[in-house]
């Protein structure tokens, strides 16, 4: 990835007082409500969440098991919708929209990296890494060629023809941090992008994003319950009762 690469940069020309994308933050989300039906009875998950992330913000989503975390991330990514409330990403709101211009939309803004891989396993670790700028637009060779350079920073440079079921956990979470970064999003969901990792391949795959996070100004928010990555974060929230809460300051100078 280039560190020529600027995101959220002011624009040559941009009026004084004017809003740039550098000012708005890159995702907002406000009075997110989210109700499930249990039989008779239903179950309020989300009560109302405020979540406003700047650009180049880390921000850590802690929380117990079936507090929510999950479905809140969904919301803000546009993959679940709430049932009160709005989602703005980049300025745009992600409600009200077909799924084919969600799915624009998130293209444009947002890489998702979860527990599980969720790579497609007819293809090969090249292919699933190059398929969101292919979606976008971008020739197949060009994003070939994209993948084949990033997956070589995350140590996959000989592994470009395996396919997921030939590489290993690590191996595969690690292409799957490459394909949420191959369009160089503004924005980067984690939903315990560790969770499954031993503690080396873990470790790389955190730097990955934070090398991401520093070079391009990408924002990241991270669910996870390792409290020592949501220490190197700059903002810890806990989900609780329905509704987002401060932690108290994140380790300013814990290292990458």
């Amino acid at each position: 990835m280039s560190e020529s690469i600027g995101i959220g940069a002011v624009r040559e020309g941009s009026e004084p007082g004017a809003v740039t994308d550098a000012d708005r933050p890159v995702l907002e989300g406000s009075k997110l409500v989210r109700r499930f039906r249990e039989g008779k009875a239903e179950l309020t998950v989300l009560s109302g969440v405020d979540l406003s992330v700047a650009a180049g913000e880390r921000v850590a989503i802690i929380g117990a098991s079936g507090s929510g975390k999950t479905t809140l991330l969904q919301i803000l990514g546009g993959l679940d919708d709430p049932d009160e409330g709005s989602v703005l990403v980049g300025g745009e709101r992600m409600q009200g929209r077909s799924e084919k211009a969600k799915g624009k939309l998130r293209n444009r803004y947002i890489g998702f990296v979860y527990q599980f891989h969720h790579l497609l396993p007819e293809f090969s670790a090249e292919e699933n890494v190059a398929m969101p700028l292919m979606i976008r637009g971008t020739a197949r060779a060009d994003a070939l060629t994209e993948a084949r350079a990033l997956l070589g920073r995350v140590g996959l440079g000989e592994r470009l023809d395996h396919k997921p079921g030939e590489l290993s956990g690590g191996e595969r979470q690690r292409a799957a941090v490459a394909r949420a970064l191959i369009t160089r999003p503004r924005l980067v969901l984690a939903d315990e992008p560790t969770g499954n990792l031993d503690a080396g391949n873990g470790e790389h795959v955190l730097g990955l994003m934070l090398e991401l996070n520093r070079e391009l100004g990408t924002s990241l928010v991270i669910v996870t319950h390792d409290h020592g990555i949501a220490a190197r974060m700059d903002r810890i929230l806990v989900l609780e009762d329905g509704r987002l809460r401060p932690d108290g300051p994140a380790a300013k100078t814990a290292g990458p």
